[in-house]
């Protein structure tokens, strides 16, 4: 097995016992996307789903999980609902992604290239590939400048903005 070193802790988090992490991004986006049936709703958004019977049956959730995740997931800004009307019945709603929900894709796609490579026992079941060219596409951590960034070549620090808007308060 190997070990490997950790992201670069800078300034007055270089010493992890000084600091506890409140306010956490990590822990805040769990709280909204982190079960099961939340991500898997997400992934079913992104292939295309978008009515309530296609959530519950294509995650194998009963309607009452399904009923609490949308909702949830719909509260939380990542879905919006829009109605939907066929001919003879009444009004229902669909569900369909927000910007919110579409910036997430990143993150459910990475989960899905760990899993592909860590917990699958052959090859991954699906592809991502960009549909024009067939090229593979891979989430990666890079820099703004197209750099990838290796776990210990990434900083972390501060943000001077959020020190500033919480010692405002």
């Amino acid at each position: 097995m190997m070990f490997v070193m950790a992201a670069v802790m800078e300034g007055p988090l270089a010493d992890l016992s000084a600091w506890k992490p409140t306010e956490c991004s990590i822990a805040k986006a769990m709280e909204i996307v982190g079960t099961r049936s939340a991500i898997l709703i997400l992934r079913e958004a992104y292939y295309g789903t978008t009515r309530f019977d296609g959530f519950a049956a294509r995650v194998g959730i009963t309607d009452a999980a399904a009923s609490g995740q949308l909702r949830r997931l719909t509260e939380a800004g990542l879905l919006a609902k829009r109605p939907y009307r066929e001919e003879g019945k009444r009004t229902r709603h669909e569900y369909v992604l927000t910007d919110m929900g579409r910036d997430l894709l990143p993150v459910v796609l990475a989960l899905m290239q760990w899993g592909d490579t860590y917990l699958q026992p052959g090859p991954a079941p699906l592809l991502l590939v960009e549909e024009s060219s067939g090229a593979p596409v891979r989430v990666q951590v890079r820099s703004e400048k197209g750099r990838e960034i290796d776990l210990e070549e990434l900083g972390v620090r501060l943000n001077p903005d959020y020190a500033r808007a919480r010692s405002a308060k």
